[in-house]
């Protein structure tokens, strides 16, 4: 049995030693990773000369020989550009720009009197450098293989799947339950509207008008009301964990124990789930810029608010339906691909991020998986495939919608299942787009069509085209205390 372990033992070692690396030394990890295979494509070094003590925003900031060598200076103060033609009148070979922020890629107009390379590098990775192998040292650039396929792709795909089935399902089964309860004695409320949110076609125009001003208003005025969303999403989130959770936490008939607060009579169990629920989102409020693990946090975070919202808002029929996924998809493919044409960037794309000075605000409206692949170029930049909530949620009240229709018609889950999988076979779709085009996409422009064809064709095949479009006039429930009538057990409710 101890032969058997050693490997597994060995492996857990690599992995540990491999993960340290990666967080703590990603200078050393890409040594490593050249090692393995990857080569530069030129051989034309040259030695570098640490200027990290200066800005190079004035011919004076140089005081030595930089003639046909590489140097490293300070970002801040004064453009690429110029940074990079005072390095070039004094004759250098390559420049190195150390910066404290997140890295992107430098601008630049193609017409510029520009001839040396530039190339954004971390700070952290030039004082890495240094303690490692010293000042003597020569640098080239390399540009390292991209992977056709990025397998992050791989885990959205499986958080957005989880979520619209589940969150569908949820919402069928609460539809199901309140078939199974009836009306309250005396009581005159529709079972449907009990702990949901009704969207009408109005509700949704409106909720559609909302979404446009403030995308807006987030792109004009984002360092100020990048706040208010933050604070929105950790309530929400809060909210819709404990909702999430209290649901599974109320099967088990274990640790019942209650006491009595504000004259109403309150689960320890529960208090607790809630103390916990809170100080997850707070944590994840505090460290939201850590790109090492608080990703991780605001997936959880995600799931558990898309999973609640699909549960809770209820879409009366496929026409709300469809009104509310047109409309997006059109809000979707403007902001996304017309917005660059009057504001030069696309709105939809650039209100996830804002920098200012060290500081990166980020909006928690996306689903965060670091990309998974050994190229080098990932430790600069530490990129993440994104998904935004609302490729889950939109889409996820069309199958929520479907369950309910196949619990009031007794319909074997025929819709729900059709539209998950059409769900799943969009997401497909949207994937490859990105692949292909190699620039973020606006899924809607997929996902909708993706699912609204299935269902309209399962209708027509059913024959139930007029009762789908307009939703259900009767409700279905199982007469467990009367005697069967001729329904097979089953009630129409008007």
């Amino acid at each position: 049995m101890q032969i058997f372990l050693l490997p597994v033992l060995w492996a857990w070692l690599c992995g540990c030693c491999f993960f340290f690396l990666f967080l703590q030394h990603p200078f050393t990890l890409t040594l490593f990773l050249c090692l393995l295979g990857f080569r530069e494509s030129s051989r034309d070094y040259a030695k570098l000369e640490f200027l990290t003590s200066t800005l190079l925003c004035s011919p004076s900031d140089i005081t030595q020989d930089i003639k046909d060598k590489a140097i490293v200076v300070k970002r801040g103060n004064c453009t690429f550009l110029e940074k990079a033609e005072i390095a070039q009148r004094f004759g250098a070979k390559l420049l190195l720009v150390a910066s404290e922020t997140s890295i992107r890629s430098p601008g630049g107009n193609k017409t510029q009197n520009l001839t040396i390379p530039i190339a954004l590098v971390r700070d952290a990775d030039i004082k890495d450098l240094e303690q490692t192998l010293g000042r003597n040292v020569s640098v080239g650039l390399y540009s390292p293989p991209q992977p056709i396929f990025d397998y992050s792709l791989v885990i959205i795909f499986l958080i957005a799947m989880f979520c619209v089935s589940l969150g569908g399902y949820w919402s069928g089964r609460a539809e199901l339950e309140k078939l199974k309860r009836g009306p309250s004695p005396g009581s005159n409320e529709s079972l449907s509207d009990e702990e949901t949110l009704t969207l009408t076609p109005l509700s949704a125009v409106i909720f559609v008008s909302f979404c446009c001003i403030m995308l807006v208003l987030m792109y004009f005025f984002y360092k100020w009301l990048v706040y208010v969303v933050i604070t929105i999403f950790c309530i929400a989130s809060v909210s819709s964990m404990y909702s999430c959770l209290s649901a599974l936490l109320k099967k088990i008939p274990y640790g019942q124990c209650r006491f009595t607060c504000w004259n109403r009579a309150l689960e320890v169990r529960l208090v607790f789930l809630f103390l916990f629920c809170v100080a997850l989102s707070v944590t994840w409020a505090v460290f939201r810029n850590n790109e090492s693990w608080a990703w991780i946090l605001q997936n959880i975070l995600g799931i558990s608010f898309c999973l609640n919202f699909i549960r809770t808002l209820k879409m009366p029929n496929f026409k709300s339906c469809v009104i509310l996924l047109g409309l997006l998809l059109l809000y979707d493919v403007f902001f996304v691909f017309i917005t660059p044409y009057i504001t030069k960037v696309s709105i939809g794309g650039s209100i996830f991020y804002f920098f200012k000075k060290n500081i990166v605000f980020q909006l928690p409206v996306v689903f965060k998986v670091p990309r998974l692949d050994l190229s080098p170029a990932v430790l600069c930049m530490r990129p993440f495939s994104l998904l935004g909530f609302g490729d889950v949620v939109v889409p996820g009240l069309l199958v929520a919608y479907c369950n309910r229709f196949d619990v009031q018609t007794s319909s074997s889950s025929v819709y729900f299942i059709f539209c998950t999988i059409a769900y799943g076979a969009g997401m497909v779709l949207t994937f490859v787009c990105l692949i292909l085009m190699k620039k973020a996409q606006p899924a809607l422009l997929y996902l909708v069509p993706c699912t609204l064809i299935p269902c309209v064709l399962v209708a027509l095949y059913r024959k139930e085209m007029k009762k789908f479009w307009n939703g259900n006039s009767y409700q279905v429930r199982r007469n467990f205390s009367g005697p069967q009538n001729g329904n097979g057990g089953k009630q129409c409710i008007p």
